[in-house]
């Protein structure tokens, strides 16, 4: 497949807006005393109707009426008060905060650095230098001699509250790097070039983009996608190096406002690949990278839910596409009839067909069975013979990793597991042997022999079989002990029962963690994604609360030693359990929670909404629509009965889940709910979707997490 993504992940909750403008306070600060009892907001009356139905939404007012500027005093106000409460709340478990930072922090390696990887003439690699929160990125030359520091993020970020890393493409020739940086949080992208044999920036600086910059024109030019007003990549446009912007060509313009565009190249670097899709449908174009102002070729036109996505090798394309199976085939077609597609691998009931990758004696096919990733080997004489790639547990997550160049004859891997940290393979394809290059060190110490991991399946009310990876210490007391439940299950992305340093936290100090493979991700096929969308999008949640039950009818668990987390669509996941099983859950954690559903989806002007219909249905024009998504809005469904105690966190320049989401949510819970437990809600006003950015900032904000769900799933013990 194409070298760089195509077209906008799947995975990402919605599209993306335009940046919020912060208002700049500058009055002098003021000590101001800890608030005593959480902030109220004030109720105000507003309604909208559609369908004949009315709808109250007395907390409208906490979306700033002049978004994407964030200046109204009120919605500030309200905002830096829950913050407050939020820190006077934790304040007292400040101890145990830092316990969990520092254990986490002794869990990474300070100088942890990535497997060099040959590419062309230099030899890459990345890694952290001790107490630094960023990475540098280095090279060495291929045929020997020094390395070389060609970025240090640190640098970049010095003096920023948020910075982030977007795009690193070296060209072809070695002699640039064009790379992309955000330093708000809201996923807007300044391209850079630098000259890497000089070490000088060149004068060009594109801002306002939203993909990875792609070499063409023999190193001359790059291609990229610039965002629209509304925060939209419907263009793929070059750009000459040491010429103005404004000379830039537009090579594609997307019409479909619901569509996006992404660019790549072909496993040859020969062709550069043009997409634009949604999240049902699909379209491409190829153009020869050293001419890309040429005459592009379309593969096939778009047809309402099909997806393809392609690859060229010696002039021959390969498709990768949902036209005659939902798990998807692989088939060949030839340049002058691009649209005439021969099926090469068979879409099959079993085996999920999720991407392909083309190399020059060889090509491989990822996906899963029963749920499990499978790396295959085939070979392009016979399309009979494919060799899997042998993973040693019965539940693990496993991928290519970074293979850059085409002739090759040993394959990267990344393996792991809920208990074996990332391990970094070459695999032989000759020879058919694995060899370690790398495992995740944990300097405090891990021994992978003090814990046990576990693949289950929970019937749901349907009947359906939910898959269930758990992880625990093999001395956890038998019987109902703590068990933290994670889970996402929306746009197709399967969660992987992967390792993750900072969940030994919790592990340690006996609770059992579960991830639930519920319907809404591609964990079994696509169907199993389909089942979770659209009109079927209340199995996700049923699946979940199912999987909960499961858990405590095996033994794993009791009511109440469930804490839960999720974030994005996963955070609407947990408004939604909250609503119908409140009794379930300890402990509730939504990270930047999609919550006000409804109201969003009602909302065109929005540039996040219509990209989103086919996710989640259009409730402007289909009544049935509205009245589906207002059953389960966590928004709109909130009533007056006892909720868990819950953690809720936003970001003020979250361009995916907007600010006013979790703060309207939060808001209409300490309205109406009937108990006394905690409620909290920390927006981030410096910060996006993804919270703070920075190697330790970022798990600091784990350890906030943890160290809530520790005191209020056992508040009397000694942690």
């Amino acid at each position: 497949m194409p070298k760089s993504p195509s077209i906008a992940c799947a995975a990402a909750l919605v599209a993306l807006l335009p940046a919020p403008l912060i208002a700049k306070d500058t009055k002098p600060a003021v000590t101001v005393p800890a608030p005593t009892k959480p902030p109220v907001a004030e109720k105000r009356a507003h309604s909208y109707s559609h369908h004949g139905i009315t709808i109250e939404d007395p907390y409208h007012w906490l979306k700033d009426q002049s978004y994407p500027t964030v200046d109204d005093k009120d919605v500030l106000d309200h905002l830096k008060a829950e913050n407050a409460w939020f820190e006077a709340r934790m304040k007292p478990h400040a101890k145990l905060v830092d316990t969990l930072f520092e254990e986490m922090k002794a869990r990474l390696k300070e100088d942890e650095s990535t497997v060099p990887q040959k590419d062309g003439d230099w030899i890459y690699r990345s890694a952290f230098s001790p107490g630094q929160q960023y990475r540098k990125w280095y090279r060495t030359p291929s045929a020997g001699g020094a390395e070389v520091l060609i970025l240090d993020e640190n640098e970049l970020a010095e003096g920023l509250e948020y910075f982030r890393l977007g795009a690193f493409s070296v060209s072809k020739n070695g002699r640039y790097l064009a790379y992309s940086t955000d330093t708000s949080g809201a996923e807007r992208f300044t391209i850079r070039i630098k000259d890497l044999a000089t070490g000088k920036l060149l004068p060009d600086e594109i801002p306002g983009t939203l993909s990875g910059p792609v070499w063409v024109a023999n190193d001359t030019a790059i291609v990229y996608g610039l965002a629209t007003k509304e925060w939209r990549v419907d263009n793929a446009r070059l750009h000459r190096l040491g010429e103005p912007n404004d000379k830039d060509v537009e090579l594609y313009k997307e019409a479909d406002e619901t569509f996006r565009v992404g660019s790549g190249l072909s496993a040859q670097e020969d062709w550069l690949v043009i997409s634009t899709g949604d999240n049902e449908t699909s379209e491409v174009r190829l153009v020869r990278a050293d001419d890309p102002t040429g005459k592009q070729i379309l593969i096939k036109p778009r047809t309402k839910g099909v997806e393809y996505d392609i690859d060229v090798r010696d002039a021959k394309l390969w498709v990768h596409s949902n036209d005659d199976h939902v798990n998807f085939r692989l088939a060949t077609a030839s340049l002058d009839k691009p649209g005439e597609w021969t099926t090469v691998v068979s879409g099959s009931d079993e085996f999920y067909l999720s991407g392909f990758d083309l190399f020059e004696d060889f090509y491989v096919t990822e996906g899963r069975l029963n749920g499990l990733d499978q790396v295959q080997l085939r070979d392009y004489s016979d399309v009979t013979k494919m060799t899997p790639i042998a993973f040693p547990e019965a539940s693990y997550a496993a991928g290519l990793d970074n293979n850059p160049e085409y002739a090759v004859t040993k394959l990267r891997l990344a393996y792991e597991s809920m208990v074996t940290p990332e391990s970094i393979y070459d695999y032989d394809v000759k020879t058919g042997t694995m060899t370690l290059l790398k495992q995740q060190e944990i300097p405090s110490g891990y021994d992978k022999n003090l814990y046990t991991t576990e693949r289950l399946t929970i019937a749901a009310r349907d009947g359906t079989e939910v898959p269930v990876s758990v992880m625990m210490r093999k001395d956890r007391p038998k019987g109902a002990g703590p068990l933290h439940l994670y889970a996402y299950g929306a746009y197709g992305y399967a969660v992987p029962p992967g390792f993750s340093t900072t969940r030994l936290s919790l592990v340690d100090r006996g609770y059992a963690f579960a991830i639930a493979h519920i319907r809404g991700g591609d964990d079994l096929g696509r169907r199993w994604y389909l089942q979770g969308k659209l009109n079927e999008r209340t199995n996700t949640f049923n699946d979940f609360v199912d999987v909960a039950k499961g858990l405590i009818a095996k033994g794993y668990t009791a009511e109440k030693k469930i804490s839960i987390s999720g974030g994005s669509a996963g955070g609407e996941l947990m408004g939604v359990v909250a609503n119908t099983n409140p009794e379930l859950w300890g402990a509730v954690v939504a990270h930047v929670p999609f919550v006000d559903v409804l109201n969003t989806m009602l909302d065109e002007s929005l540039p996040l909404t219509p990209g989103e219909w086919q996710e989640w249905g259009n409730p402007i024009k289909s009544k049935q629509a509205f009245a589906y998504i207002l059953s389960y809005s966590p928004y709109d469904q909130v009533v007056a009965q006892a909720y868990p105690p819950m953690l809720v966190t936003g970001g003020l320049n979250d361009p995916r889940v907007t600010y006013w989401e979790p703060a309207k949510w939060v808001a209409r819970l300490r309205e109406v709910k009937t108990d006394g437990n905690e409620l909290l809600l920390k927006t981030n006003m410096g910060a996006g979707h993804g919270g703070k950015s920075g190697r330790y900032d970022s798990i600091r904000e784990v350890a906030e997490e943890y160290a809530f769900i520790l005191w209020q799933m056992d508040p009397g013990k000694k942690k």
